[in-house]
């Protein structure tokens, strides 16, 4: 799956996303630069509408049964690492 068509699946999902409680969704990792493997997760940057819980798991679960691709979302919160926080938020494409 290319950038494009990720992003273009991502938007269809947006709605769904924004039931869910997550929102302001942003690419980044290899996908955001076009450099994705077959290998490559679906990385997103996320903020939560709502409290969740262990609900979050399971919409990431969810989303990479949609997209038919592993998906790893984080808050800013949980970007700990400042390489990957500065990282993330150079690479990052609005959804």
């Amino acid at each position: 799956m290319t950038r494009d068509e990720l992003l273009a699946k991502l938007r269809e999902l947006k709605p769904w996303l924004e039931e869910q409680g997550i929102v302001n969704v942003r690419l980044f990792g290899s996908y955001a630069r076009d450099e994705a493997g077959p290998d490559s997760d679906v990385d997103l940057l996320v903020d939560i509408a709502k409290p969740l819980g262990f609900r979050f798991f399971g919409i990431e679960d969810d989303l990479s049964e949609r997209l038919g691709a592993r998906v790893e979302m984080m808050t800013n919160r949980a970007l700990q690492n400042p390489y990957v926080r500065h990282t993330a938020e150079r690479d990052a494409l609005v959804v």
